[in-house]
């Protein structure tokens, strides 16, 4: 990630008058030149540009001897690492400059050349039954004969029997392709946040020179970061902070319409993991940023390479004033081929929105002829619309457009026998497929990626360390909000606020909160994470203060007492720890109302204690009037049931909190994907290092803790937790992990029947089959939940919640968390 300055002094030869001339650079860093200050152009051999124009005909009047200098990164599009394209940095790798030279451009030979590219390619592929592919052939073959390359007066002649070719007219009922430049860049992922500033600044002053050569050039760019496509507010924050001058040129060709936002989010973030109001707040600061910055908000969402999309989606896009939506990301299912490339999307509200689905299952094409012919060919909704998109441009890494790929699609503009493919907007696109949507089929519910199940559980301290900080941010504004509610001098801490949601929008990008990431991003995560705890204790603190600030005194003559807020919309009866003067741990029942306090002086006594009970065998039971459960010696549940009811919750002859190791490893990508396979390699946990033995022997508390070993090197602490009142059992887990390409999970094999399991989700839940009966069944043999899953029968049933994990499943009566 070092950066090496070159100062290049130019001297153009007289002799070169009239030509065009193009400074060369060839290395296998990325680029940029820099010239009076300014950045001008990106440089990636990976991209495909490796030159800047110095002047397009040089003339006596420009100056022939200059200064540039370019700012080379130890980098290329996709990172620093070595061997495969996911390998992670390699700290020895190298990086040369190959080629920095003076180079006269021929125009006429790279136009003739395209001419050549297009027609060949038309005559490949269009196949023996299309006469076009034999004129494609013949005339191609004629520009060959005709050309001598030491002649460059032979060269127009050549081209006009291609510009004949070309400029034979399509029927009015061919296919339409909408395309547009676009330029995806991963906010993080093989390379760090600070890399992707550089990243957006090399990739749209790109666009930025070839708009001003290519006047019908439109570029849609996604994230607030720097991005080809409008997308994300974040990298165009980034690009605002960092090249203001760049960033001046960007919102003129904003307010020109050629330079378009798109996305309404502050970064492109995961479709699942956010809770509901962290989405809320993606739409809200995108949307505000765009609507200040450029006095327009989006009527897109863009997201084309996120691992699947929650069934609530549609109904946050209708409510931030989005109606259209694009992604491209389910032409990776691995099982199931999605049926549609058009179509509505429905939510669980009910609320739809039209989605497309590029046909040519790409955000990153070149503008060949290949992919316009597969454009039509793969569009699953032929004969319900009759246009589609096609996103050019070098992405993931950055890059975006180049001068070949829009010289391509000129040719292919409106010529017989291909594609109509002009340069659009997403307005332009939606808006006839809008018109032509009558006969659109309709997909209800989520849009689930068959692969990539393991993002659900990789990196569990960036997992644990999402919820936390969404609940830390929760509670600091409700206890802020009613602060200024109460009147007062307390100031509402507005900027600190959105500073904190920023950074934790920033953490949900689709390969930070994945944890599909390298270990440097995973360490400015966990380092924002913190940031986030510290600064959120902080506010709640100065909130509670105003708030009730006089009941925070010590008072000498009062006894112990202690302030207990509840910051949730319903009234609370929990035991509660609390440390007394001497520094000892007490236990307190307390009861607070919704949205409100309660000071806990004298301890509640509760209807029942805790009745903790050890057996002969080494067995605990624990009950506390509401359940009964019993542990055996390795902490695992052998039975289960509300204490007033024979009914039993744990399956017969089964065990529930039974840990599971499964081998993990996959076909490719490591840090993405379990595969199904996995489940083949089930072992359950049985070494027991420290049996269980009572922590807390009743009263208002009651537990057990034990010690397991996890594979070879890896352990396990639990305290199990039974309180006085309380309708479930808590389980308090540590692990130590020190395995590799291993899962760990954990099951509740349950008494209940359904052939359905409900998960939470964003606002909301949603149903899966617990059987596998279809390949779509199956293909969800892992999925995602928020804070819970149910499996229920009618009058009956046994819920599993967590307060950091992701990645559940429920097949038949097997309710498992992945740890």
């Amino acid at each position: 990630w070092e950066t090496c300055w070159f100062k290049v002094e130019l001297s153009i030869p007289q002799a070169w008058a009239g030509q065009e001339v193009h400074f060369v650079w060839e290395s296998d860093g990325e680029g940029m030149v820099w010239r009076d200050g300014q950045p001008v152009q990106g440089l990636t051999k990976e991209g495909e540009k490796t030159s800047y124009i110095l002047t397009s005909s040089l003339k006596e009047t420009e100056p022939h001897s200059l200064m540039l200098y370019v700012e080379l990164a130890c980098n290329g599009l996709f990172g620093a690492g070595k061997g495969s394209m996911i390998a992670p940095p390699d700290p020895d790798r190298r990086f040369t400059l190959s080629k920095a030279e003076l180079a006269v451009f021929n125009r006429d030979v790279y136009e003739l050349l395209v001419d050549l590219e297009i027609l060949l390619d038309m005559a490949q592929l269009l196949g023996e039954e299309n006469q076009r592919s034999f004129q494609a052939l013949y005339a191609a073959n004629q520009m060959v004969n005709l050309c001598d390359v030491t002649d460059p007066s032979t060269f127009p002649a050549a081209r006009r029997l291609a510009a004949a070719i070309f400029s034979q007219k399509n029927g009015e009922s061919q296919h339409t392709i909408h395309a547009m430049g676009h330029c995806h860049i991963d906010s993080a992922w093989l390379w760090p946040y600070e890399e992707t500033i550089r990243k957006c600044a090399r990739s749209w002053v790109t666009v930025v020179r070839l708009m001003e050569c290519n006047p019908e050039l439109t570029f849609v760019c996604s994230q607030l970061r720097l991005i080809s496509v409008l997308w994300q507010a974040q990298q165009f924050e980034w690009v605002r902070c960092w090249y203001p001058g760049l960033y001046a040129q960007i919102q003129d060709y904003v307010a020109k319409g050629r330079f378009i936002p798109v996305g309404g989010t502050w970064v492109e973030m995961d479709g699942n993991l956010p809770s509901g109001e962290s989405m809320v707040r993606q739409f809200l600061q995108g949307q505000r940023f765009f609507q200040q910055q450029f006095g327009r908000i989006c009527s897109e969402f863009w997201l084309p390479d996120t691992f699947g999309y929650s069934a609530q989606l549609p109904q946050l896009m209708r409510g931030c004033g989005i109606r259209r939506f694009l992604t491209q990301k389910l032409c990776w299912n691995l099982v199931n081929t999605f049926p549609h490339h058009t179509f509505f999307w429905e939510g669980i509200d009910g609320s739809r929105v039209l989605a497309h689905f590029p046909p040519g299952d790409s955000y990153g094409m070149h503008g060949r002829v290949e992919e316009m012919l597969k454009t039509v060919k793969k569009n699953k909704d032929k004969g319900r619309v009759n246009h589609s998109a096609v996103l050019f441009g070098f992405g993931d890494g950055g890059g975006g457009p180049t001068q070949k790929m829009l010289d391509r699609m000129k040719r292919m503009s409106d010529t017989d026998g291909l594609p109509r493919v002009q340069i659009s907007t997403p307005d332009r696109l939606f808006s006839a497929l809008e018109k032509e949507s009558s006969r659109l089929c309709t997909w209800v519910g989520e849009l689930f990626l068959e692969l990539h199940n393991g993002t659900y559980t990789t990196q569990a301290q960036i997992k644990k360390g999402n919820r936390e900080c969404e609940r830390i941010l929760h509670d600091v504004e409700v206890l802020s909000t009613l602060a200024l509610a109460r009147g007062g001098k307390f100031p509402y801490p507005a900027s600190e606020l959105q500073r904190l949601w920023r950074l934790l929008l920033l953490n949900q990008f689709h390969d930070v909160l994945p944890g599909s990431c390298i270990q440097l991003v995973v360490e400015d995560a966990l380092r924002y994470y913190t940031e986030i705890r510290r600064a959120g204790a902080q506010l709640q603190e100065e909130a509670l203060q105003a708030l009730c600030g006089e009941l925070l005194q010590p008072k000498s003559e009062s006894a112990e007492s202690t302030l207990v807020f509840n910051t949730l919309p319903w009234d609370r009866t929990e035991v509660i720890s609390r440390t007394g003067p001497t520094g000892a741990e007490t236990l307190v029942l307390v009861t607070a109302p919704s949205m409100g306090y309660a000071i806990a002086r004298e301890p509640l006594l509760p209807p029942q204690p805790v009745s903790v009970v050890k057996q002969e065998d080494g067995s605990i039971t624990m009950e506390n009037g509401v359940i009964a459960v019993c542990l055996d010696t390795m902490g695992r549940l052998t039975s289960l049931r509300l204490a007033r009811s024979e009914r039993e919750s744990i399956l017969d002859g089964c065990c529930a909190n039974q840990f599971a190791l499964f081998d993990d490893i996959p076909l490719y990508w490591d840090a993405w994907d379990v595969m199904d396979y996995h489940l083949e390699t089930r072992k359950p946990v049985t070494t027991l290092l420290k049996p269980l033995e009572i922590t807390w022997a009743g009263g208002l508390r009651g537990s057990a803790s034990f010690s397991l070993r996890i594979g070879e090197r890896s352990t396990l602490t639990q305290e199990i937790i039974l309180d006085a009142t309380c309708p479930y059992i808590r389980f308090l887990t540590q692990v130590e992990w020190k395995e590799a390409h291993k899962f760990l999970k954990v099951e509740f094999p349950v008494q209940v029947r359904s052939t359905n399991a409900t998960y939470e989700i964003q606002f909301g839940h949603l149903q899966r089959p617990t059987h596998w009966n279809t390949s779509w069944d199956w293909a969800r043999f892992e999925v995602w939940a928020h804070k819970w899953l149910d499996l229920s029968e009618h009058g009956f049933g046994v819920a599993l919640l967590n307060d950091s994990k992701y990645g559940a499943s429920a097949h038949r009566n097997i309710l498992s968390l992945s740890l």
